[in-house]
């Protein structure tokens, strides 16, 4: 037990590592070598948890999913009306994004860079942001009610990343992100 825990202890310190270089130079600040000094592991150790920088970006976008999912745990998403409560979820998400803005980029970039050894960590953050919409969906008054919305969470988190993808990318602002979501969210639900 005790080396799984410093096991999973590098691990933290090097994905650390990672987001505090993109926070200050974007992706391309994120050097293997950088990361697994400023860590202070080996590059070999940082190899057998990350198998490219990219893969060491997705695992920085899990920790801050993990983040944002405790938050909605304590704060379940506000609204009268389905609508209000699934923008609400991806104001916050996109909130928090946003806030580091070198960081968001590069997490994007690696996020979207078709890598295919991320393929399973990607679908997993979709999926995620997915369940989150979904119970925005089904309201905390209703609990489950038993209505399938994966299709119309599915939908609503792919208008986000695509409008979070523009917004990295200079296309448009962080208000305009959940102007889009609000206005898709208004055909898929209206």
């Amino acid at each position: 037990m005790f080396q799984f825990a410093a096991v999973e202890e590098r691990a933290e310190r090097i994905v650390e590592s990672a987001v505090a270089l993109a926070e200050k130079g974007g992706f391309e600040a994120v050097r293997l070598r950088d990361v697994a000094a400023d860590a202070g592991v080996a590059l070999g150790t940082l190899y057998r948890h990350f198998r490219s920088k990219e893969d060491l970006l997705v695992a920085a976008l899990a920790a801050e999913l993990t983040t944002l999912e405790d938050y909605l745990s304590s704060n379940p998403a506000r609204g009268v009306n389905p609508i209000d409560r699934v923008v609400s979820v991806f104001a916050v998400a996109t909130s928090g994004m946003c806030r580091r803005p070198r960081l968001a980029q590069a997490i994007l970039k690696s996020v979207a860079s078709a890598n295919p050894d991320l393929t399973e960590q990607v679908a997993a953050f979709h999926g995620r942001i997915a369940a989150l919409t979904d119970t925005a969906l089904q309201g905390p008054e209703t609990g489950s009610n038993g209505n399938d919305h994966s299709a119309e969470a599915l939908v609503l988190q792919q208008v986000w990343f695509a409008s979070l993808v523009g917004w990295a990318g200079g296309l448009h602002d962080q208000e305009a992100v959940v102007s889009k979501v609000r206005v898709a969210a208004g055909f898929v639900l209206g």
